[in-house]
């Protein structure tokens, strides 16, 4: 098989209020919400660029004044910097600096747009003839290269990345006299839920419409036998709530295990 072309595109959605998450949205975008001092933007872009996919496309809206003004001060909020302010020039010296090589396209899609409507926005952007798409709140230890790998025998239009919730409540098996046979505290689910980590043939962009949820174009896309899914048992989190929030700055104390890019 040919190797990927990392050139490939991700297009991240950035757009939502984040409402359920509002003790951290109020005031800035749900991807500028952090984990360990740094916004989950930032840890979903890494594990991309981990793999060489190094170009994104962030659909904005919500409050995207924010993410613009992370990313223009990227350089200096990530190192040591001395400054000298003279009378008529300003110096400057950083210490330490990484340099990320990445590109980025910050789109404004609106700030009540639909998730389909964004995408279709930004196809101008696109050229190439297949891309990545995500949103802008899960993370996981997913090998981005397999994923593509994946997508391009499947020959499908789409490829969507099955993961195993966790649930929110235990869960309870009855035995005979209707007692308690097991009980598991919020096990993680048999069933596979869209993990967010899709990648789609250019042509997927004909079954976006205005007013629509990307969704809906996958019922269309799965109607007609041309959405695959790629199967990832390992770990996955969507910092959904205040309490998604709290564990994942937790694991990343403790075991971070989407980290898998080194410093």
């Amino acid at each position: 098989m040919q190797g990927i072309n990392k050139n490939v595109p991700v297009v991240i959605l950035c757009g939502g209020t984040g409402t359920r998450l509002k003790e951290e949205t109020e005031y800035k975008p749900k991807p500028m919400v952090t984990v360990g001092g740094r916004p989950i933007l930032w840890h979903i872009m890494k594990l991309y660029a981990h793999h060489g996919f190094n170009n994104f496309i962030l659909c904005l809206g919500y409050k995207g004044q924010a993410i613009k003004d992370y990313f223009l001060n990227y350089k200096w909020l990530a190192s040591d910097f001395s400054m000298r302010i003279g009378r008529n020039k300003t110096e400057y010296a950083i210490y330490g600096d990484r340099e990320d090589d990445i590109h980025i396209i910050f789109a404004d899609t609106g700030e009540d747009t639909l998730t389909g409507e964004r995408l279709k926005m930004v196809e101008r952007y696109i050229p190439q003839q297949e891309f990545m798409l995500t949103y802008g709140d899960g993370v996981a230890n997913l090998n981005i290269n397999a994923l593509v790998n994946f997508h391009r025998r499947q020959g499908t239009a789409g490829t969507l990345t099955g993961v195993h919730p966790t649930s929110k409540y235990g869960m309870v098996s009855v035995g005979d006299n209707n007692l308690v046979a097991s009980f598991a505290q919020k096990p993680k689910l048999n069933e596979y839920v869209n993990g967010g980590f899709m990648v789609f043939r250019r042509d997927f962009f004909s079954y976006l419409r205005g007013g629509q949820m990307i969704e809906e174009a996958l019922v269309d896309l799965a109607g007609e036998k041309q959405l695959s899914l790629y199967r990832h048992d390992d770990f996955w989190h969507c910092m959904d709530t205040y309490k998604d929030y709290e564990d994942l700055n937790k694991m990343w104390k403790n075991n971070p295990q989407w980290k898998i890019w080194s410093d």
